[in-house]
């Protein structure tokens, strides 16, 4: 993996394979969601099998997106965490046509996965008692004239923004809530008038 500005470029093609596979991506996502857990409760909140999520994790691991951890329990049991960082992906025009293959399929599973709990939680939060975090649904959509410089610069600081809110958890405030961001960001169509 590259060192890119601010972040860690995956450029090998088995390592953006293994985490493109859609099931490692759901893995990871929970994980990186709420936190540690065992293949076993992997399994439960995936809807998948136990020996099929031990495969996955340890696929997962080989490429460094998620590693063993301290437990929970005082039982053996092998205990997963995501590795926390910065993953970049190479600029399209340095993909090979394998590579964009394996980014095109990674982003359909991506974009939908995080559309559908994007849903799901608006829809659930109608039910649920909220309190002040009801409103926690901003959208935004706009568009701004760039250059690809300015494109690349604006893209880095809103990775620095989010850095800017990120924190241990010793010194996150009990009522603070894991919020998830995604920024879709592309150049539109030329116009064909």
């Amino acid at each position: 993996m590259a060192q890119e500005p601010g972040g860690t470029e995956i450029a090998d093609i088995a390592a953006l394979k293994a985490l493109a596979q859609p099931r490692r991506q759901q893995i990871f996502q929970h994980l990186s969601l709420y936190g540690p857990a065992t293949s076993a409760v992997l399994a439960r909140a995936l809807g998948l099998n136990t020996g099929a999520t031990s495969y996955h994790l340890r696929e997962l691991a080989r490429y460094g997106f998620v590693e063993e951890t301290e437990g929970e329990s005082a039982r053996r049991e092998r205990w997963w965490r995501a590795v926390p960082g910065d993953r970049r992906f190479p600029r399209r025009t340095r993909q090979t046509a394998e590579m964009r293959l394996v980014m095109d399929e990674f982003n359909h599973h991506a974009y939908a996965a995080d559309l559908a709990l994007f849903e799901q939680v608006q829809r659930e939060s109608a039910d649920a008692d909220l309190g002040e975090w009801a409103d926690g649904f901003p959208y935004s959509r706009g568009s701004i004239r760039l250059t690809l410089p300015e494109f690349r610069e604006f893209f880095e600081e809103y990775i620095a923004l989010l850095n800017r809110y990120k924190r241990p958890d010793a010194e996150t405030p009990p009522e603070a809530r894991t919020v998830l961001t995604r920024l879709l960001a592309f150049p539109a169509p030329e116009d064909a008038s």
